[in-house]
């Protein structure tokens, strides 16, 4: 019998805030997580500006052990093991008793590139003839499943422990794996997430692609501007973010609270045909997303209240928008709310996608649309099709009963998720 799944936990390291309170707060108001990277400006890079969580010793102290900090150069470990075991914290659950292990639970957390710092650090040592000077940690910190094995050395999960990976639709990717192994009946909970290392080595291959914007050096909270028709590349970021799917009849034995209903989704390549790529999306393939995501959740177009697209602020804004205008069949004053997260976040690459998960659920829990910043000067392509007061710019209060997710990656990779308030029903 098919399950139905809850978001029972939360938890992210985001450049505008680390922690959920955090982190909402700064999207309420619009804080912005961009800042100029001295770093980047040593590097000659051209683009001096990215989205990278401030995380303290002093915090990772509470989730790691010295012997553990002391061998760890991860930026994504450490972004995703705060991200994953506040979610699991944040779903009343526990991992104390080092004895039994979890054989209902499971983790799919997600990652780019990982541990890209200590591949440097590798390089040298071997490059030196200092292979044993290495460390017994060099492996788990570089292969991509080191997240979640991380994680679940801390967590004791017997279920379903993996990583995947689809470039920046990994993160909603992850989440929808994971609702279809507990709606399956496989398992009764699973964290679903995903990180990204942050550093030069992650963003430098992005600004050699000449794809980031390079004009806002001197004014790092204007850079990113979706949907604008000012806008001149994404701005590179890093994080993670991480939800604890449940099944809700485990749920409700718990007695857990419940932010939302994962009602479906849909993951599709578009094949880089028809005008798709290695660093575009073919119209098609986005569309048959959206429409499949629709018809897995059982969702009719005119039940959706807002949307959190994947809009980078690239030119590529203004076809997401006509995708979207195509699938759900509404524009104008009768399009959903639309908001995108990365004027405040930058784009956090593979950490992405649960970053703006765990923004969009609160969106639901809370009946918010987060307002859109710097998106004032509107496309003039967008703008021809949908209504400005559809593009808040400001966070306002709106009835969000059910809202549609979407994420877009390199390779034409797509990834689409619903979720819907919970219902006294439930």
């Amino acid at each position: 019998m098919s399950r139905r799944v809850v978001v029972t936990g939360m938890g992210v390291a985001a450049p505008n805030g680390v922690g959920l309170a955090a982190f909402e707060e700064a999207l309420r108001e619009g804080k912005s997580g961009i800042r100029f990277q001295p770093e980047l400006e040593k590097l000659n890079f051209s683009c001096q500006i990215a989205g990278k969580p401030e995380v303290s010793e002093e915090l990772l102290k509470r989730y790691f052990t010295p012997l553990e900090l002391k061998g760890l150069h991860s930026s994504g470990i450490f972004y995703g093991v705060i991200a994953g075991m506040d979610a699991w914290k944040d779903a009343g659950l526990i991992a104390e008793n080092e004895q039994e292990t979890d054989w209902d639970s499971g983790i799919i957390f997600g990652t780019g590139i990982l541990g890209v710092d200590k591949f440097r650090e590798a390089i040298h040592l071997i490059d030196e003839g200092r292979v044993r000077r290495l460390g017994s940690t060099g492996v788990t910190q570089t292969m991509a499943s080191g997240i979640s094995a991380f994680l679940n050395s801390k967590l004791g999960c017997g279920n379903m422990v993996s990583t995947n990976s689809s470039a920046c639709t990994t993160g909603t990717e992850a989440v929808i794996m994971a609702y279809e192994r507990i709606k399956s009946g496989q398992a009764k909970r699973m964290l679903a997430g995903s990180c990204s290392d942050s550093g030069p080595y992650i963003w430098g291959g992005f600004d050699a692609m000449r794809i980031l914007p390079h004009q806002y050096n001197d004014r790092p909270q204007e850079g990113s501007r979706p949907m604008s028709a000012t806008a001149a590349g994404f701005v590179p970021g890093s994080g993670a973010g991480a939800l604890m799917l449940e099944d809700l009849e485990s749920a409700r034995e718990r007695g857990a609270k419940i932010y939302a209903e994962v009602l479906g989704g849909h993951v599709n390549s578009g094949g880089q045909r028809t005008g798709g790529s290695m660093t575009a999306p073919n119209s098609l393939g986005v569309q048959k997303c959206i429409i499949k995501a629709l018809e897995d959740s059982k969702v009719h177009p005119e039940e959706i209240d807002a949307i959190n697209g994947h809009l980078t602020a690239t030119a590529m804004d203004a076809k997401e928008m006509e995708n979207w205008i195509s699938a759900l069949n509404r524009k104008g004053e009768d399009f959903p709310m639309i908001n995108s997260f990365k004027g405040l976040t930058g784009h956090c690459l593979s950490a992405a996608g649960s970053i703006e998960c765990v923004a969009s659920v609160l969106q639901v829990k809370k009946d918010l649309v987060f307002g859109n910043v710097n998106s004032e000067d509107l496309h003039p392509d967008i703008e021809k099709q949908v209504s400005r007061d559809r593009i808040p710019q400001k966070t306002k209060e709106h009835q969000v009963n059910t809202l549609i997710k979407a994420s877009f990656g390199f390779g034409d990779v797509n990834a689409v998720v619903i979720f819907r308030k919970q219902k006294n029903e439930l």
